[in-house]
């Protein structure tokens, strides 16, 4: 996925805002800025990819500002409150009998948990809406191919899970155990270092998904979705192994989609730019399951 011209904006925007949240000497700030207008200059094209573009950015805040996390308060807040609403989304899931209903309330779910993500223009997103949005998932279903994702994962001895941000891995935890239901073994990858708010390994021990999934591990790579000449040799053997993928998030959308990729991957994200939107044919703030070949 490429970038469009209006990404500029978004990508400077949040550049800004995290630098805020990094450091507030003044002078690294602008130290930073500069840094960033300097990359963007060189390396804002059209033919850029966004999530490529984010990862460059994110790691000039970090070298600069001397700040190794700037989102770290905001993921403590989304692991809490989605801890929080975790009750409900089980409840939801608990109600149907059928294998296949469980799974795509797990999928519904796991998908509305997509939307903790900060700083986005076209993501008005407020931890009180999360209740209602994981109660409506079904109507904000632009593309649905959860039956399809079902029938495969129902036949994968073998799953690798990408999670995406803090928070959402919290929801991420209830279609682990579905796919555990189904008898797969489940690996749950997660970055190696801070990026935006994307989970960690401490993320993880924190929302407890180390108690659900058979193996959790990270990617080697503090990257925004997925970069294989990043990743290490031990994730790659695995992702490169397994019968099937589930990837979530935008990051993931930006970077799979120019992949040749190994085995069926399905994709479970909200559309929250423009972008996105406009490559999967769908407005903004959609829920989006589709299997990528």
């Amino acid at each position: 996925m490429n970038v469009e011209l209006r990404c500029i904006s978004c990508i400077l925007n949040r550049g800004y805002l995290q630098i805020q949240e990094a450091t507030n000497d003044k002078s690294l700030q602008f130290k930073t800025l500069s840094a960033i207008l300097s990359f963007l200059a060189e390396e804002f094209k059209p033919t850029a990819n966004p999530a490529y573009l984010g990862t460059k950015r994110d790691r000039l805040i970090r070298e600069i500002t001397g700040n190794p996390d700037p989102y770290k308060q905001k993921k403590q807040l989304s692991n809490q409150k989605a801890l929080e609403v975790l009750p409900v989304a089980q409840s939801i899931i608990s109600k149907e009998t059928s294998p296949e209903l469980r799974f795509r309330k797990a999928c519904l779910s796991a998908i509305v948990g997509n939307i903790m993500e900060f700083d986005l223009p076209d993501n008005r997103f407020k931890f009180a809406d999360l209740e209602k949005l994981i109660q409506e998932a079904e109507s904000d279903l632009a593309i649905d191919e959860i039956p399809q994702i079902f029938n495969k994962a129902k036949n994968a001895k073998s799953v690798l899970y990408l999670t995406d941000n803090a928070g959402e891995i919290a929801l991420d935890k209830l279609l682990v155990q579905e796919l555990k239901n189904l008898g797969a073994h489940v690996t749950v990858a997660v970055k190696a270092g801070p990026i935006l708010n994307d989970a960690t390994l401490e993320d993880a021990k924190i929302v407890g998904i180390d108690k659900v999934a058979d193996v959790v591990m990270s990617t080697g790579s503090d990257s925004v979705g997925l970069f294989p000449e990043e990743c290490s040799e031990d994730f790659l053997k695995l992702y490169r192994s397994v019968d099937f993928v589930v990837a979530k998030g935008m990051g993931h959308a930006e970077t799979l989609t120019e992949l040749e990729l190994p085995v069926l991957h399905a994709l479970l994200l909200r559309s929250k730019c423009c972008t996105v939107a406009n490559h999967f044919n769908v407005d903004t703030g959609k829920n989006i399951a589709k299997l990528l070949h």
